[in-house]
């Protein structure tokens, strides 16, 4: 998940929350790494979210008790009109994950990178109710 996703799946009910809820089942694996859980820790700073102290501090427990965190070299530079979006991108790679959730238009341009699919949320539970 991207920051924006799990930012979306803390603050409201909507597709982002209910893949959170099945990471937090153990159903789905989380992965992150230190690059993203500082802008985590940065996003829900935000005025514009309204989280509170509790609410910002049980996010970012939250992710860290359940993501498995990867180190990333740094070095991939694939995505041009965003480079931070590319932390995010060489995080998926570096954990070789399957999917990398994101209604990022720059990331979702990309449709793949090695084996990640790069889709929204709808379509992830798509696929993961179809399997």
């Amino acid at each position: 998940m991207d920051t924006n996703i799990l930012v979306s799946a803390f603050g409201w009910k909507g597709n982002p929350h209910r893949i959170f809820e099945r990471i937090a089942s153990g159903e789905i694996e989380l992965f992150t790494c230190e690059e993203q859980s500082e802008e985590l820790a940065r996003v829900l700073e935000y005025p514009k979210f309204h989280f509170s102290e509790e609410q910002k501090t049980r996010f970012k427990q939250l992710v860290s008790v359940l993501a498995t965190l990867v180190e990333i070299p740094g070095k991939l530079e694939i995505i041009k009109q965003d480079p931070s979006d590319n932390v995010i991108a060489e995080c998926a790679l570096t954990a070789q994950v399957d999917f990398l959730i994101s209604g990022d238009p720059h990331l979702l341009n990309v449709k793949r990178i090695g084996r990640t699919r790069i889709v929204r949320a709808s379509e992830f539970l798509g696929e993961l109710n179809q399997s």
